[in-house]
């Protein structure tokens, strides 16, 4: 998806779809196991039994993206920015909002409109349907943006130092609410305390690429291997450390956000360093993924359930094996595409093009006079 406020990278979309598609195979590997479809117990298949970390890259990559926007224009317009944000997120997230009121009628209360602003919390109508599920993020994402020109303001003031003080803040904040949340790991998984530092960790991925942009794209060939094997690395260490789901008070959890997104920054840094092109199917194939990536990440479960439930209507569930991955992983994944190419056009497209560029360079100081 092209911005108005920077020049387009093709790579951040192809990161997109990278996003995108780990939760997919995530949720695709819940349900085949509801199935009866056999496990992956190796923890090195981490990026899929794990592969709800494309949402810490999700996080990663906005922070990243948006610094790289404010180093570009260095002056933000506040109004023009919300605006823009509210034209991208609220068309497609209020329609599956109301598809949630809508199954939940009959326990709906009039309050519960307010979860808009907090699906990640509480009852909120969005996490009471496996189909709408994915919506929780959303309000994290917006929280994000509504302070991030301040957050930007600052660490260009202030330096990287300014964000790494921030991430210190709340990893005392992590150690303090471990000790009276028994839930804490669910807790660090979707709320405000375990997932901010994601952004942040993002944001320093941006000042250092502006700093060190030469030496980055100079290794890039290098680094591209070495950043993916620390993802895998790091996502293996979870499966075996700390699954989710598997402990719901768990100290690795503490760290976790920070180390799963350090892990990310290094691919964010290594692949748009990287300028070797791919092949050109694949990168249309990558670069549309990435633009049709929020349909495809919020619809994607409900996609998922549908076809299980046909699985299930046919008696097939517990007979499943690995030869029928073979055509429910494409028939699962086609259909998700298919479904977010149409509710891009239709519902995302037509609001993208009523954005404005939001940004202007600092005038440069007038020379004084001789």
């Amino acid at each position: 998806m092209k911005s108005l406020n920077i020049p387009y990278n093709p790579r951040i979309d192809q990161l997109r779809w990278l996003a995108a598609t780990m939760v997919f195979l995530f949720h695709f590997y819940l349900e085949w196991r509801g199935l009866g479809g056999p496990g992956v117990t190796s923890p090195w298949f981490g990026l899929i039994t794990e592969g709800h970390t494309g949402v810490g890259l999700f996080f990663t990559l906005s922070g990243f993206l948006f610094m790289q926007i404010a180093l570009h224009q260095t002056v933000i317009n506040y109004r023009d920015f919300m605006r823009n944000r509210f034209l991208r997120i609220f068309p497609l997230f209020l329609t599956v909002f109301l598809v949630a009121t809508s199954i939940g009628r009959d326990k709906f209360q009039p309050q519960d409109i307010f979860y808009v602003l907090t699906t990640n919390l509480g009852l909120a109508p969005t996490s009471l349907s496996v189909i709408t599920g994915a919506a929780w993020t959303i309000s994290l994402e917006f929280l994000f943006y509504a302070i991030f020109p301040f957050l930007a303001r600052f660490a260009m003031e202030r330096g990287v130092r300014y964000l790494l003080s921030l991430i210190l803040l709340l990893f005392f904040f992590k150690v303090a609410a471990f000790t009276v949340n028994e839930n804490s790991s669910h807790m660090y998984f979707s709320t405000f305390v375990g997932r901010f530092d994601q952004f942040l960790v993002g944001m320093i991925g941006a000042m250092l690429y502006q700093q060190n942009k030469t030496a980055l794209h100079r290794a890039a060939s290098l680094l591209v291997p070495v950043a993916f094997m620390l993802a895998v690395a790091n996502s293996a260490l979870q499966a075996k450390t700390a699954s989710f789901g598997q402990h719901p008070h768990s100290a690795f959890w503490i760290i976790w956000s920070t180390l799963e997104s350090t892990a990310w920054v290094a691919v964010i840094l290594a692949w748009v360093s990287f300028d070797k092109a791919l092949p050109a199917w694949l990168e249309r194939m990558m670069n549309h993924g990435g633009k049709i990536s929020f349909s495809f990440y919020l619809l994607h479960m409900a996609v998922l359930h549908v076809l299980a439930v046909g699985v299930r209507m046919a008696g097939y569930a517990g007979k499943v094996t690995w030869q029928d991955l073979l055509y429910m992983l494409p028939i699962a994944y086609g259909a998700t595409w298919a479904l977010s190419a149409l509710t891009y056009n239709a519902i995302e497209e037509p609001f993208l093009r009523m954005r404005r560029g939001y940004g202007k360079a600092k005038p440069a100081p007038l020379a004084s006079a001789a």
